[in-house]
């Protein structure tokens, strides 16, 4: 049969494990299910690119993910380019068949009640190292910057006056942020304790501990730490809450173009991913809330 040619190929000659060998296994017989119950006279060697095409249709139907059934066709790949080399078929009947594409996760947020929490009623004390660690949260959810943005920010690029920072983005591109007088005094406040211990500045923004600049590691460890008090996110980095300040703003009205550009973004569909996000919760909203929903 050529089912099990092809099998023992993979176990002799490939020298594939036997998990795999029995995952192609399982690919074919499934596929030569659903041929048989088109038609009980077809045989793999006849099979053409609609069939594949419907067996495909049908796998998703069945609730197969993107990433399932592209494995599957793999397999099925596979089998007719063995078949093709040992001549049993002329033409491959998956050349002109193109897999489901894989749908992009959503951008994980984090909720604009769960930040307030973390915000404004999580006590992080008065020590320099307490007072750094909220401002860098608050930074990151009111302005959208990135970690490479945040860590590379300078006592020049911080314009109390203004309130506003400067960003140096991918490709070396600046924008201005705007922040409000909340940001403004919490920065003031950082500033302060900074002063006490290490006074002088002029250079790095956001500093350790030994008064040297914050590093991309320690942000990420503090951001996850205290994003852990507040939600059970599988995903608690400094991305998030770059993903929580675009969803808040669209959630309050904010303009698509007008995100974009504090983002930084370089196409408005990179932005309008965020508005699928905020959909997806005014979903979630309907259907809890509607009677008939």
């Amino acid at each position: 049969m050529l089912k099990d040619s092809f099998l023992k190929y993979l176990q002799f000659e490939k020298n594939y494990s036997d998990k795999t060998i029995v995952s192609y296994g399982i690919d074919l017989e499934k596929f030569e299910e659903y041929f048989k119950s088109v038609d009980e006279s077809l045989d793999f060697t006849v099979v053409d690119a609609d069939l594949i095409r419907g067996w495909v249709l049908s796998l998703m139907e069945e609730g197969y993910t993107a990433t399932s059934v592209n494995r599957k066709l793999s397999s099925l790949r596979s089998f007719y380019r063995y078949l093709l080399r040992q001549g049993v078929v002329s033409v491959d009947p998956l050349q002109k068949v193109v897999g489901p594409k894989k749908k992009k996760p959503l951008p994980v947020f984090v909720k604009e009640a769960d930040m307030s929490r973390l915000l404004d009623e999580t006590d992080f004390g008065t020590s320099f190292e307490g007072v750094r660690d909220k401002v860098v949260l608050e930074v990151f959810y009111e302005t959208g910057v990135r970690l490479s943005e945040l860590v590379g920010l300078t006592d020049a690029d911080v314009d109390l006056s203004l309130k506003q920072i400067k960003v140096t983005g991918k490709r070396n591109k600046q924008r201005f942020i705007p922040f409000g007088d909340k940001l403004k005094s919490d920065l003031n406040a950082y500033l302060s304790v900074r002063e006490e211990r290490f006074p002088g500045g002029g250079g790095a923004f956001f500093l350790r501990g030994n008064g040297k600049p914050i590093y991309p590691g320690l942000v990420y460890l503090l951001v996850k730490r205290n994003l852990s008090k507040v939600v059970s996110l599988k995903k608690k980095s400094p991305h998030v809450l770059r993903h929580s300040f675009a969803t808040s703003m669209l959630n309050n009205h904010a303009e698509l173009g007008a995100v974009k550009e504090l983002l930084g973004h370089e196409s408005l569909t990179t932005t309008e991913v965020y508005t699928h996000t905020t959909f997806e919760e005014l979903k979630k909203v309907y259907e809890q809330a509607h009677p008939r929903a």
